[in-house]
C-alpha cells in the first residue's frame, strides 16, 4: 500500500516503522508545518491515510481525505462530536473510514472481555464498577477515549449503568466513575474494577510501548484499503 501519514510525531514515526516492516510505502507525511500538502495532487497515489493528530485538527484532516475519496484510519480522540458527520462523508464519497480510540489488539480483547463481564455482573447488584486510566502527562484529553469506550461497553450490557459514565470526582448513583491520572511517560494503562464487600474482580491492560498501537493501525489500514464503508476494530479482528 501507499500510505499517507497525517501527524508525524512519535506515533507517526512508530506507524511508519510498522508499515515499512510490512512492506508498505509512506508516500507523504503531513504535519503542522506542511498542511498545505494535504491536497488532491499529492493524494493521487494514496491507497489510505492514517491520521493521528490533535482533537481540534482531526475532523478537518479526516473530512479532507474522505472528500478526495481516500480511505482513512484515525486514532485521534477528543473529536467525536463530529463522528456522525465523518460517517456521512465516507458514505457520500464512496470510500472507507475506521476510527478507534485504541488500535491495540490487547485493548480490543479488553473491550470484549469487559462487555461480556458486564453482561454477567448485571445479575449481582452487590458489585459496583469503576474505571481508572493512566497516561503520560502530554495526553491532553481526559478521560481517554479508550476509557470512555470501555464505559460505554459496560453501560450497553448492564442496565444498572445505562446512564453511562461520569468523572470520578463527580460520582453519581447509577453511573460508572472514571478516574484519569496523568504521570510520567506512561503509554497507557486501563483498569476495570468490580468491587463488593466480599471481593474484587479486576481487568487490566498495560501498554509497554506504542508499537502495538502502530501495528494495529497499519493492520486496520490494510483491512479498509480494499473495502467501502464505515468499520471498527471489531470488523478487522473478526469479533
Amino acid at each position: 500500500m501507499n500510505i499517507v501519514l497525517i501527524g508525524y510525531g512519535r506515533m507517526g514515526h512508530e506507524i511508519e516503522e510498522a508499515a515499512v516492516k510490512r512492506g508498505h510505502t509512506i508516500v507523504l507525511a503531513i504535519d503542522a508545518d506542511n498542511l498545505e500538502d494535504l491536497n488532491e495532487e499529492n493524494m493521487k497515489e494514496a491507497d489510505v491515510a492514517i491520521e493521528f493528530t490533535m482533537p481540534e485538527a482531526a475532523f478537518g484532516n479526516i473530512s479532507a481525505c474522505l472528500k478526495m475519496g481516500v480511505p482513512v484510519v484515525s486514532g485521534t480522540t477528543g473529536w467525536l462530536k463530529d463522528y456522525d458527520r465523518a460517517r456521512e462523508l465516507c458514505i457520500e464519497n464512496g470510500t472507507s473510514f475506521l476510527h478507534s480510540s485504541n488500535f491495540s489488539i490487547g485493548v480490543s480483547l479488553l473491550y470484549r472481555l469487559s462487555s461480556e463481564l458486564a453482561e454477567y455482573m448485571k445479575h449481582y447488584s452487590e458489585y459496583s464498577v469503576s474505571i481508572e486510566e493512566i497516561h503520560h502527562v502530554k495526553k491532553l484529553d481526559a478521560p481517554s477515549g479508550t476509557a470512555i469506550a470501555l464505559a460505554e461497553g459496560i453501560a450497553g450490557r448492564h442496565p444498572g449503568y445505562a446512564a453511562g459514565w461520569c468523572p470520578d470526582q463527580e460520582r453519581k448513583e447509577g453511573m460508572i466513575p472514571v478516574k484519569s491520572v496523568r504521570e510520567g511517560l506512561v503509554p497507557g494503562t486501563h483498569i476495570i474494577t468490580w468491587d463488593s464487600d466480599i471481593d474484587t474482580i479486576s481487568l487490566k491492560h498495560e501498554a509497554k510501548n506504542r508499537k502495538g498501537l502502530a501495528l494495529g493501525a497499519v493492520v486496520a489500514a490494510e483491512f479498509i484499503s480494499t473495502r467501502k464503508g464505515v468499520f471498527t476494530m471489531k470488523d478487522v479482528l473478526g469479533f
